[in-house]
């Protein structure tokens, strides 16, 4: 199994987006379509305060018809947090997130944030490693018919 740690390594050094809570709404959902992802983290200086997703932007901002250019992330973002330590696996990520029904997974090592890990990445790693299996499988195949 694929420890977090591990998953994080192989993927080069993808910092956190984290912005600030006084950062309006705003300017947020800009950072986030910028970087071409669902959410941010919400804190200072690595520690974690928490998570500002596009579904916080629907339910506590648009459905409460909140101006986003004045309302501060920090006052819309979730705060009940699920974070992940690096050295669990991804099974372990993904039931989690399935059974909190979230996309997004903080990763925490003592107090610092050293990734996200979400449903896309939990989709490529399996996807990374069906494919893995079936090369095997072809190649033992070939292997025996020679």
């Amino acid at each position: 199994m694929v420890t977090v740690q591990e998953y994080l390594s192989s993927h080069g050094d993808r910092e956190p987006l984290m912005v600030p809570p006084t950062m309006s709404v705003l300017d947020a959902a800009r950072e986030m379509d910028e970087a071409g992802v669902g959410s941010v983290l919400v804190g200072e200086n690595g520690i974690l305060a928490g998570i500002f997703t596009e579904r916080d932007l629907m339910r506590r901002v648009v459905a409460k018809d909140r101006l986003p250019g004045s309302t501060p992330v920090g006052d819309v973002m979730t705060t009940a947090l699920v974070t992940a330590s690096p050295a669990v696996t991804l099974a372990s990520c993904g039931g989690l997130m399935s059974e909190r029904r979230i996309r997004h997974l903080p990763v925490v090592e003592g107090e610092k944030v050293v990734g996200v890990i979400t449903t896309g990445d939990l989709l490529a790693n399996e996807l990374a490693e069906k494919a893995a299996t079936i090369q095997q499988l072809e190649g033992f195949v070939f292997y025996t018919r020679s």
